[in-house]
């Protein structure tokens, strides 16, 4: 019971840390926003706004909006403001995740052993990335909830679960898990465990009860006949506009995403599969996916993590073949020690990546400041605040805009210090200096009330203590003709 009591706690400090969420994830964290709060109003609903660049299915946020509701309506009845449901709807998403994650690693301890799963939960909470993005609301992480089902069932044999999971986050969620789930189900045909006319009937049945769901909700929702997942195929992979939003080299998966989420457990890999050769089956699929993932030539961290659960595996198979085989050598000690050791360095770098995270949403601090400054009971009732794109996009979100008199405003490509920007009382305006060409136009026409800061680089200088470096990065203005 330790163990998954350890995974949610690890989640929940990472939660709580960093409470905001960027630009990526607003679809999905708008979206449990609205079902929560505006239920049959879908009119009131954010995507109409902001539709974003692809639609994106509805059914991720309804489950965890039905899972959070009655604990929102506890902290709703307590008179607690709209940030607390943010936090409570990104928990039951994280908490979801972990609960998937204890599945699959009561799995590897009925496969692998139980020392491989304890020591695989070690590996997993002193790594950064994959228990910092577990709360946060991208589609891949609702995925990430599915395919570890799919993934435990694969380990257990069972075809049936296995490939209706599939196709539910395939045909739902992520298209590209085709790629990994496929590599899966193809050594389950090659080895003939797996017969075609079971794939044929399990798959029908999968892609029947999949489109079933998320054609006519998301249709609903979004007032047009779609299949959102199809439409993300085209524009990803026929039309390869992903492109638009950065490219990186082939093997950046390779050289920069994996070694960063591994850590120093990328190095125990191959202890592990040398220890057991099963490993390598286990292995095989998620190397094969990012490999032939690499070709989209826009890359990030996010579109693989459904590896790394497997890559930490072998990890955590590779500390075990060491702890069981420490007294047979001196050299078998030594790796001991190293293997001990590596927790601490991945724990090390997990305080770096925590603390730079933590300065990666000035936006959302600036709207909690200027909530500070003016508290939304009162008589400060006519507020009318434009929010920019700089503080949209690191943290601004519907839960965090608490008070039900402001009027909150998003509408971009306004021209600065125009008419239109100058009838807000009250201005978030990126920016790293009162001194920067952003704030320019209102030199004279506003009061600067404070900024919040981000990240600005980490200070590395001989014979000083590293420290991570911030500067502004949101200025909150004040008309001065308001009161």
């Amino acid at each position: 019971m330790l163990l998954p009591i350890l995974l949610a706690v690890t989640t929940l400090v990472h939660l709580f840390i960093c409470p905001y969420t960027k630009v990526e994830e607003s679809f999905n964290l708008q979206a449990m926003h609205d079902v929560l709060f505006h239920r049959n109003n879908i009119s009131a609903y954010d995507h109409h706004e902001f539709p974003g660049v692809v639609p994106r299915t509805f059914i991720g946020p309804i489950f965890v909006s039905v899972l959070s509701s009655p604990f929102v309506a506890v902290m709703s009845s307590m008179n607690a403001t709209k940030m607390a449901a943010q936090y409570i709807v990104r928990a039951c998403l994280g908490l979801s995740v972990v609960y998937s994650l204890h599945k699959f690693q009561q799995q590897v301890a009925r496969q692998f052993g139980k020392d491989v799963a304890k020591y695989l939960v070690f590996i997993t909470i002193t790594q950064f990335h994959f228990m910092f993005y577990i709360t946060r609301p991208l589609p891949n992480i609702f995925a990430l909830a599915v395919a570890l089902v799919a993934i435990t069932a694969w380990l257990q044999g069972n075809h049936a679960k296995f490939i209706i999971s599939s196709a539910f986050v395939i045909l739902v969620f992520r298209v590209e898990l085709c790629i990994l789930l496929g590599l899966m189900l193809l050594i389950e045909l090659v080895s003939r465990r797996l017969s075609i006319v079971h794939l044929l009937g399990w798959g029908l049945v999968g892609t029947i009860l999949s489109l079933g769901l998320t054609i006519p909700i998301d249709s609903y929702l979004w007032q047009r006949l779609l299949w959102p997942e199809g439409d993300v195929l085209w524009y990803n992979t026929i039309l390869n506009k992903s492109s638009n939003w950065g490219t990186s080299p082939f093997l950046w998966y390779f050289y920069s995403a994996i070694p960063r989420a591994m850590s120093s457990s990328l190095f125990l890999m191959p202890i592990g599969i040398f220890g057991d050769r099963r490993m390598l089956q286990l292995v095989l699929p998620p190397f094969g996916f990012v490999l032939l993932y690499s070709v989209l030539p826009h890359k990030e961290l996010r579109f693989i993590i459904y590896a790394i659960p497997m890559f930490n595996v072998a990890a955590a198979a590779g500390v075990a073949y060491i702890v069981r085989n420490f007294q047979k050598s001196t050299f078998m000690k030594l790796l001991a020690i190293g293997a001990v050791g590596h927790f601490l360095v991945n724990l090390a770098t997990t305080t770096i990546f925590t603390g730079v995270s933590y300065y990666n949403y000035p936006g959302g601090e600036a709207l909690y400041k200027m909530h500070q400054m003016y508290p939304h009971k009162g008589r400060h009732n006519n507020i009318d605040l434009h929010i920019d794109v700089a503080t949209a996009q690191t943290g601004v979100s519907r839960f965090t805009q608490i008070s039900s008199s402001w009027k909150y405003n998003k509408t971009e490509d306004l021209t600065p210090g125009g008419p239109d920007l100058m009838r807000f009382s009250h201005l978030c305006i990126g920016a790293t200096s009162q001194d920067s060409e952003a704030m320019q136009p209102y030199q004279h026409s506003h009061n600067v009330l404070t900024y919040a800061e981000g990240y600005a680089g980490i200070h590395m200088k001989f014979g000083e203590m590293p420290y991570i470096k911030a500067e502004p990065k949101i200025f909150i203005l004040q008309r001065n003709d308001w009161s």
